[in-house]
């Protein structure tokens, strides 16, 4: 089945996902924390996802396709590096923390996948 959707891919239903449970525990940390380290953490997450949107939009344009999947794979690192900010500072326990960086991995491995393969993605282009 060919995808006409971002919607339809795996991987933006995993970045979908992935946001929704990082938006879920966040609720429960420190009100100090809200400008900082919760809208950071949902910043980056829900970030994966636009940019997979934005790039799903571009895929005539192969290098902007992919370029826009790259800041996708960026903003998802940045998600892992908060999702580690977070349980150093004991807002998230092992186990959250550990199936949150689970779900982080399963996008990765996906948009990893895409980028690799990313011409197989991009529509004919327009003459």
């Amino acid at each position: 089945m060919k995808a006409h959707y971002v919607q339809e891919l795996d991987v933006y239903r995993e970045a979908f996902h992935l946001q929704q449970e990082i938006f879920a525990v966040s609720q429960k940390w420190p009100k100090e924390e809200t400008y900082s380290l919760i809208d950071q953490v949902r910043r980056s997450s829900r970030s994966v996802g636009a940019n997979l949107s934005e790039a799903w939009a571009k895929r005539r344009y192969p290098a902007h396709f992919l370029s826009k999947l790259t800041e996708a794979d960026g903003e998802l690192s940045e998600t892992r590096h908060w999702i580690a900010t977070a349980q150093a500072c004991r807002y998230l326990q092992d186990k959250i923390s550990a199936a949150l960086s689970s779900d982080a991995d399963r996008v990765g491995k996906l948009l990893g996948a895409m980028i690799q393969k990313h011409t197989l993605f991009c529509l004919p282009s327009a003459v």
